[in-house]
């Protein structure tokens, strides 16, 4: 049910709407057969608009509209009456979403704000009518403007999951565990691969009533950036995440081997990854005793900060959502 209710990629046909044509008319009255010209604009056709919703976290709403047909714009009418406009469409999505063109997979629209509307297909202008084109010299035009064709086209929305840190590490690294342990997030947690199949948000609570949001991404594998496992699902959530807490498991065999394994993945899917603050904790450290840290901590590169932790006993969590909070402001102000 986790995998079916999460749904970050959607292919749509849109069709923005086509302008009303003008009018060409001319007015007659009782008396007045002559009266001139009066022949309306024709109304707007239709823009398909996308709203940023943050009470939404997939496109799964989307999933049947394989459709997104928008009105077309009124004709003008006699008397310079101008058409109805279309009626725009609205489509509402969650925080982080990407629209493409399918055909030249140029990005049109990018959703990052609550409440924040973008036109993503214009509708038609709507045509002229006769009354516009009246001049001294041609006082009787009998002809009008038709209305601007729509945008149509294969598009589709993509979802990269917005959040302050994103969990990097393998499966069975005590990311979905840590994140129910220092929010009010409940991911599903079991002791095989893949448990996470779909990103979970938790916001973590801080000093002083402050707090940031973190994500559970799915565990990455060896050959994640060639899509294998996961793949490429997976990696594009971290293109949102200012902060990368890469968590390795203390009982595992080679640390520094384990670590260099996520960097390469990284590096391989999209280089520009490196350039983000990357925070390493070594989970499950209540197993460890003073000597076997010591140990791990000299095999562990120096340029990253670590910290030793266990979601079970409390040890380290402090000073990791301390450094966490840290890096997130410098983030920030660079």
């Amino acid at each position: 049910m986790e995998k079916a209710n999460f749904v970050d990629y959607i292919r749509v046909f849109c069709r923005s709407g086509k302008g009303g044509a003008g009018c060409s008319h001319f007015a007659r009255t009782k008396y007045n057969a002559q009266a001139g010209v009066d022949g309306g604009d024709g109304g707007r056709g239709a823009h398909v608009i996308l709203r940023g919703n943050a009470q939404l976290w997939t496109l799964l709403h989307l999933r049947y509209h394989k459709n997104i047909l928008a009105e077309d714009g009124q004709r003008g009418s006699k008397s310079n009456m101008t058409g109805r406009d279309g009626q725009d469409i609205y489509i509402e999505v969650p925080l982080g979403t990407i629209a493409y063109d399918e055909e030249t997979g140029e990005t049109e629209a990018e959703v990052l704000e609550d409440g924040q509307e973008i036109v993503w297909l214009k509708g038609g202008r709507g045509g002229l009518g006769n009354a516009n084109f009246a001049t001294a010299t041609n006082q009787a035009p009998d002809y009008a403007q038709p209305g601007e064709p729509g945008i149509e086209g294969w598009k589709y929305l993509e979802l990269k999951v917005l959040a302050d840190v994103g969990l990097v590490g393998f499966p069975n690294a005590g990311k979905s565990t840590l994140l129910s342990t220092i929010s009010a997030a409940k991911p599903k947690i079991a002791d095989y691969a893949f448990t996470t199949l779909t990103p979970q948000l938790g916001i973590v609570p801080y000093r002083d009533d402050k707090s940031f949001c973190m994500a559970d991404l799915p565990g990455i594998i060896e050959g994640a950036a060639e899509g294998k496992g996961l793949g490429h699902r997976f990696l594009r959530h971290i293109e949102r995440n200012p902060v990368l807490l890469f968590m390795i498991p203390a009982d595992c065999p080679d640390h520094a081997e384990q670590f260099d394994i996520l960097m390469n993945e990284l590096e391989e899917f999209n280089p520009e990854l490196l350039h983000k603050t990357i925070i390493l904790a070594i989970s499950k450290s209540d197993m460890l005793d003073d000597e076997l840290q010591e140990e791990i901590a000299k095999t562990l590169p120096e340029e990253v900060p670590h910290y030793f932790i266990s979601s079970a006993s409390g040890k380290g969590i402090v000073e990791l959502k301390d450094a966490l909070w840290a890096a997130l402001n410098t983030s920030e102000e660079a």
